[in-house]
């Protein structure tokens, strides 16, 4: 009987050579073995399968690089599109294959937000688009978050997963470093070294951000050897070095609101504390408006500086650096937008055909375009407003919000009781606030690099909350 280990070599290895022979053209000749491949894996070793995923999110090749016609992430999306076919099937014939894990409120919400995504796409205004964008939506959450806690049932499983998306994403800063590195980490160069497995630096950024904690849970909750110890120490620094030089604002500053959130947790910081805190904020603000809105005006510090602190200072540059500029007019269109369509917006994938004519003059910076076709709302909140109107940015918010809850919850209950649960959690907490503060400048769900981890930790977090429940043995 094969090895666990060798069994996710084998569909790791078999969808490194899909991406391999696609890129460079041979495919038509291996269609019809991949093919066959793919559904022996899919069939017999659907666990391997969704963990050798973990290792090629991060290595993940979009071939629309090399045809200029489809887009699709090689080798992950077809294998999730196989997974998502395979657990539909099996949900539907088996029924003891079924769990009450769609009745928990976050994946009711979840539906909830499919479903209006699939409302939306009957009345977009660009029906195929949209089409696409829900098809895409499926085929990363149902694997992701609905089939994953068939795949989590062990804390080997678990380790695995966060062992594989480490090493992937540390061979990826590698080759971005070294390329880098040829440029002497030039700021210019750093938009796109890391090609072709990531498409630019805000979500390489982001994604180095989320792994941040990876290499921390793993030396808690895996064996400890002198080998491990060493390898998790190389790994924390590689991506603590491809988070620096990815030269990425957001993704630094959602590292610092991270680390503020899982302090709050952490202490137990009462809610109404912080509502407090915020309160008072905000009154200082808005009494300081003026000398704020001022000090900004004098900001000239543009984000081409290579100086860290430079950098964290041009974020705050709305006068003269284009980047913040042209977010502004984004999230401008994006609001302007849900305000024709407020209902149903224009239609889940549309915001890059639609926002071209609500750009005010004002708001053109020397990176607009007329034609509008510089890409998405910068913004995974204001993209579900102006994509699928009010309801779809209330039922993201809800999910977003009940994602935190669930594992602020666990975090809550874990602490006197399960050290290792309390240690993952808290790993998820900090991923995932990386992930949503970055959110709100940026979104990327719509990419395997992010929606796997996302979709995937808050699966997890719902499979250690039933592992924290009591035993019969009295054991969690």
């Amino acid at each position: 009987m094969r090895s666990q280990p060798l069994n996710i070599f084998l569909g790791g290895a078999f969808g490194f050579l899909i991406a391999y022979f696609f890129s460079i053209g041979w495919y038509i000749s291996l269609i019809p073995t991949a093919g066959v491949a793919v559904c022996y894996f899919l069939i017999y070793f659907p666990k391997h399968v969704f963990i050798s995923l973990a290792f090629f999110t991060p290595i993940s090749v979009n071939i629309e690089e090399y045809t200029e016609q489809l887009g699709l992430f090689l080798p992950t999306e077809p294998l999730l599109i196989g997974l998502t076919l395979l657990g539909l099937a099996t949900y539907l014939l088996k029924h003891e294959a079924r769990s009450s894990f769609h009745k928990e409120p976050i994946a009711i919400v979840l539906l909830l937000y499919l479903s209006w995504i699939g409302v939306t796409c009957i009345t977009s205004s660009h029906p195929i688009i949209s089409l696409k964008f829900l098809l895409a939506r499926l085929w990363f959450i149902i694997p992701c978050f609905f089939l994953s806690v068939f795949f989590f049932s062990s804390w080997r499983t678990i380790r695995q997963f966060f062992w594989w998306f480490t090493l992937g994403l540390v061979l990826v800063i590698t080759y971005t470093i070294i390329n880098h590195a040829g440029y002497q980490f030039g700021e210019k160069e750093s938009h796109w070294v890391m090609a072709p497995f990531f498409k630019d630096h805000t979500i390489y950024g982001a994604v180095v951000a989320l792994a941040l904690p990876f290499p921390l849970v793993l030396f808690y909750i895996s064996k400890r050897s002198a080998l491990n110890n060493m390898l998790l120490i190389l790994f924390f620094t590689v991506i603590s070095l491809g988070l620096y030089f990815s030269y990425t604002r957001a993704a630094w500053l959602s590292v610092f609101g991270a680390l503020v959130i899982v302090s709050l947790v952490y202490f137990q910081i009462k809610l109404r504390w912080i509502i407090i805190l915020l309160t008072v904020l905000f009154a200082i603000f808005l009494s300081n408006k003026e000398r704020i809105q001022l000090e900004m005006a004098r900001n000239k510090v543009e984000h081409t500086t290579e100086s860290f602190d430079e950098r964290l200072k041009s974020a705050t540059n709305v006068t003269t650096d284009a980047s913040n500029l042209e977010r502004i007019n984004r999230w401008a269109c994006a609001i302007e937008m849900c305000k024709e369509r407020p209902v149903f917006g224009f239609g889940p994938g549309t915001f890059a055909f639609e926002y071209a004519r609500f750009q005010e003059p004002e708001n053109l910076t020397i990176i607009s375009t007329n034609f509008g076709n510089m890409g998405n709302a910068h913004s995974e909140f204001l993209s579900a407003l102006s994509e699928t109107g009010i309801m779809g940015f209330i039922l993201f918010v809800c999910f977003v919000a009940i994602s935190f809850y669930t594992v602020i919850n666990l975090i809550t209950k874990s602490k006197t009781r399960n050290k290792r649960i309390f240690v993952t959690a808290n790993a998820i907490l900090f991923s995932l606030s990386t992930y949503f503060i970055h959110g709100l400048l940026n979104n990327f769900l719509d990419t395997d690099k992010a929606a796997y981890p996302v979709f995937t930790m808050i699966a997890l977090s719902l499979v250690l909350e039933k592992k924290l429940a009591p035993q019969p043995n009295g054991r969690v």
